[in-house]
């Protein structure tokens, strides 16, 4: 506990006391002085605040406040009641401030209720469920406002993050303000029942125990009753008015003072129209001139001041805007940000502007925040964002992928069209513009609306533009997935997984591993798009083999086979037969003698024409594997299978290779081609 919380502690101590040991009047004078001065500081606070997040403790702060002022109103009550007296301070409101008439402070302090009561407190209330009720309705909203800045490149992580624990924390503020107005309300309700049971209980008890007059009952415990009500509502009035400041307070770059002074005399020329009307009224009716003549030529010359105050000309504006990006072209800092290349563009012409513009009804953010979710799912990488812009030197219909600044792919969309891929048998009732669907290389038709029935009847895949350019983004993505997770995002993946399990990561990094090595691994096994979602069976495999070497392409395989069940998941639906491509032995054998190992690492040196043969043995197998339309999968044996991934690679890029090891025991593995060379 530090110093600085001991005053808020004391203070809730001190409102148990109150309320059941009686405190002498000089105390009470204090304690009445101190919740006036904490009512001004606060009504001034709310003031001065430019947003309501500024003062979120505020909620609290009432509550505290108005437990305070309730133990204030007991302990008056018993010094009023059982003494005759309250100390000097609500003496002074009672004589001072009503003038010693009892009958006149009674009524000032019906209408302080009144005010409160009926105004601002019930008004507070109001706007504080509606506010409330509108916070908590905007928010998926606004959330979607900041996916959509993230995915454009608006704004960076960390500044999402900021704005969606600012949205999180006004919702809980005004969630919590809707609740706090109904202190308010109890307090002005309290105040009134206090009053009545002072006076009524007073008289009783002066007649009775006191033994005086009725008048004199009346005059002492009249007055010591609205004192004790004055110094008791005045402060509760201003933390009122503060709640309703703060509640209807829109944000803004000043305070509730410059906000009401440079918007209420924005138009000069309407004091001007003040000051006419004065001055008729003060012509045309009784009032007296000297009273309507100086208000009317005080506004008059309000008017003559404010407007002397040149508005900047529109071209002024332009040229001073211009001189400043000059002076910002000029600066080294302009052309040091020239250097920073985004790690993923997406870049259009001018036709497709309708794919990423709301108003037009398109929803390629929303679909860019959905694939960065899919990805982190299936590929446990957590994709950066995506600066979505327009590019004027493409053709209208045209747009590309650029990783790091360089093209991936560009296609082609036409968005009054549907993309039909064919089931395979091509019929001339369908009529369309022929073309190649961009993800998958699949012959396809460009067709309009009105063909779209007929030729999902003949069986073809029928997909709208933005569906065939999400889906060209997300294969894209995931096939250069490993040019994406450099040191710094290897790094949030180590800080991430360290958080759950700390022994396990300072196992295998910054010993006997740098996070150069662990991201050489992750980036090897995204590259044949083995998810790495599971960094606890990553680390575990890392932290067994990494003190015995630290090549990562050795690394990669014993990864590979501890995540045996995640791979055969990925190639195998439960019940279904694993059918395979197999390499012969006279094949596997050559590979082998063909491993160099040298003391940086091994490496496969063939004879160019076995190199050759082998290729070309594989490629007639997955060639008549797709006549068939199953897919191409290689087997091999543990000990060649990342060197026959690089052989094939080049050529081959997505026929994956697996190990006998990467398979579960269970699994039904049919051989369905050999690859054999003479």
């Amino acid at each position: 506990m530090r110093a600085r919380d001991l005053p808020v502690i004391l203070g809730v101590v001190l409102i148990i006391v109150m309320l059941v040991i009686p405190l002498p009047p000089l105390l009470l004078d204090i304690l009445i002085m101190v919740n006036i001065t904490l009512a001004l500081v606060v009504l001034l606070t709310a003031m001065n605040m430019t947003e309501p997040l500024q003062l979120s403790v505020f909620p609290s702060l009432l509550l505290i406040l108005t437990l305070y002022r309730l133990g204030l109103n007991v302990s008056t009550t018993r010094s009023i009641l059982s003494e005759g007296e309250a100390g000097n301070v609500v003496d002074t409101f009672g004589n001072f401030v009503i003038g010693g008439n009892a009958l006149v402070g009674f009524v000032v302090f019906l209408i302080l209720i009144i005010i409160q009561f009926l105004v601002i407190t019930k008004g507070s209330e109001r706007v504080s469920e509606v506010a409330a009720r509108f916070t908590l309705d905007a928010m998926p909203g606004k959330q979607m406002a900041i996916d959509a800045d993230l995915n454009a490149g608006l704004i960076s992580e960390k500044n999402a993050t900021e704005r969606r624990d600012k949205i999180q924390r006004e919702a809980d503020f005004y969630g919590a303000m809707d609740g706090a107005s109904k202190f308010v309300k109890g307090d002005a309700i309290a105040g009134i029942i206090i009053t009545i049971i002072n006076i009524l209980f007073g008289i009783v008890i002066g007649m009775v125990q006191m033994e005086l007059t009725f008048n004199e009952s009346v005059n002492t415990f009249m007055i010591l009753t609205v004192g004790d009500g004055l110094v008791s509502q005045i402060p509760a009035l201003m933390i009122s008015t503060a709640t309703g400041i703060i509640v209807t307070r829109a944000a803004s770059d000043g305070n509730l003072g410059s906000d009401i002074t440079a918007q209420l005399f924005a138009f000069p020329k309407m004091l001007y129209v003040a000051a006419g009307t004065i001055f008729f009224l003060g012509i045309a009716t009784p009032l007296n001139d000297l009273l309507t003549i100086p208000i009317a030529a005080l506004l008059g010359f309000g008017g003559y001041m404010l407007g002397r105050v040149k508005e900047p000309d529109h071209d002024e504006l332009e040229a001073l805007e211009e001189m400043i990006e000059t002076d910002e072209m000029k600066s080294p800092e302009s052309v040091v940000n020239l250097l920073n290349v985004d790690p993923i563009e997406f870049e259009f012409g001018y036709g497709l502007i309708p794919l990423a513009d709301t108003n037009q009804g398109g929803d390629l953010l929303d679909r860019v925040v959905m694939i960065r979710r899919q990805l982190a799912i299936e590929l446990g990488i957590v994709i950066p964002v995506v600066r979505i812009r327009d590019n004027i030197q493409l053709q209208p219909n045209e747009y590309r992928l650029k990783i790091k600044g360089n093209e991936v792919a560009r296609g082609e969309l036409l968005l009054d069209h549907y993309l039909a891929m064919s089931p395979g048998i091509e019929d001339d009732a369908v009529e369309g513009i022929d073309t190649i669907e961009p993800s998958f290389g699949l012959p396809a038709k460009w067709i309009t609306e009105d063909v779209k029935e007929r030729a999902e009847m003949f069986g073809y895949t029928v997909v709208d533009p933005p569906s065939v350019v999400s889906t060209h983004i997300t294969e894209l993505l995931k096939t250069n997935a490993h040019e994406l997770l450099g040191r710094q995002e290897t790094k949030q993946l180590v800080d991430h997984i360290k958080e759950s399990y700390p022994i396990l990561v300072e196992e295998v990094t910054p010993n006997p591993l740098s996070i150069g090595d662990v991201q050489k691994v992750l980036g090897k096994l995204l590259r044949e798009k083995v998810s790495i979602r599971n960094l606890p069976i990553i680390f575990e495999t890392l932290a067994d083999f990494g003190k015995m070497t630290t090549d990562t392409d050795i690394l990669t395989e014993y990864v590979r086979q501890a995540l045996a069940r995640q791979i055969t998941s990925q190639f195998v639906s439960e019940g279904d037969v694993l059918k395979v491509v197999t390499l012969s032995g006279r094949v596997e054998k050559a590979i082998a003698e063909g491993v160099q190992q040298t003391e940086h690492g091994n490496y496969l040196s063939l004879d160019p024409n076995v190199s050759q043969d082998i290729i070309q043995a594989v490629a007639s197998q997955v060639e008549q594997l797709s006549l068939q339309e199953l897919q191409s999968i290689i087997l091999c044996s543990p000990a060649v299978r990342m060197y026959v991934k690089q052989l094939i690679e080049r050529y081959l890029p997505n026929v994956p290779v697996l190990s006998y090891n990467e398979l579960e025991a269970n699994v039904e593995v049919q051989s369905v081609g050999v690859v054999n060379i003479e």
